[in-house]
């Protein structure tokens, strides 16, 4: 299994959505297909349906306009997994497990019960390195980090304007100050000082979106500890 250290030179290849070009994302299909392309792991956005069941699934709502939240998991697509069909697909292959919780979505959980429901379904998997668990909501951060001490945490972050932007030095701080284990960035916030203010603070740095041949290798040379691409096999060759 992959391991995530300050002191990696070759930066791991996580596949945003499992192999999303290449395959529908956030399928099983996906997952798998991204260890045949050359990923070291897979980036993934879990939710819960009304039953309390973990699915893999980007936004709230399905294609047909129904809300995910409301629905049983048998009412789902045969395509959307459970975030169990995922760990058992991939088969150990490392996982960077996004909890999406935003205050602005219809699901949004104040309570942070799908949170504790990751924690417990990753302890009882004993994923141990295998996973990141990362997010936007920094409450929904703190709770897996209460719930489960153990499990490594990551800080979404990205320079949206509707709410103030972002500063990377700034998240770094916020980071660091709250134990979080690292800082996952959107990549134009991204430079080499950035990656070292992250690197002295103790965190990795693990940056998405990343599908351009230039910017992977130009982000790889600032010393990244993982790149999170739609196109896994094409990272591979670039950094080859």
């Amino acid at each position: 299994m992959p391991e995530f250290r300050v002191s990696d030179a070759i930066p791991k290849i996580i596949a945003h959505r499992g192999a999303s070009v290449a395959f529908p994302e956030n399928t099983v299909q996906a997952f798998v297909g991204a260890r045949t392309l050359g990923a070291d792991g897979s980036e993934l956005d879990v939710r819960r349906t009304g039953d309390g069941v973990l699915v893999v699934h980007h936004d709230a709502h399905l294609a047909d306009g129904r809300l995910i939240r409301s629905l049983a998991r048998e009412e789902l697509p045969g395509f959307v997994p459970t975030l169990e069909e995922v760990f058992d697909a991939v088969d150990g292959h490392f996982l960077n497990v996004e909890i999406k919780n935003h205050d602005h979505e219809p699901d949004f959980d104040a309570d942070q019960e799908v949170a504790i429901a990751v924690v417990d379904f990753l302890v009882q998997r004993a994923a141990g390195e295998r996973v990141l668990v990362s997010s936007f909501d920094f409450a929904t951060i703190q709770a897996v980090r209460s719930a489960g001490p153990e499990i490594k945490t990551g800080w979404l972050f990205w320079d949206d304007p509707d709410r103030g932007g972002a500063n990377a030095n700034r998240e770094i701080e916020r980071a660091v100050a709250h134990g979080v284990d690292s800082v996952n960035p959107h990549d134009p916030l991204v430079d080499a000082a950035v990656v070292q203010a992250a690197h002295e603070a103790g965190l990795t740095v693990n940056v998405w979106t990343v599908d351009e041949p230039d910017r992977l290798r130009e982000l790889a040379s600032f010393g990244v500890d993982s790149l999170i691409t739609n196109v896994p096999d094409i990272a591979r060759q670039a950094l080859a």
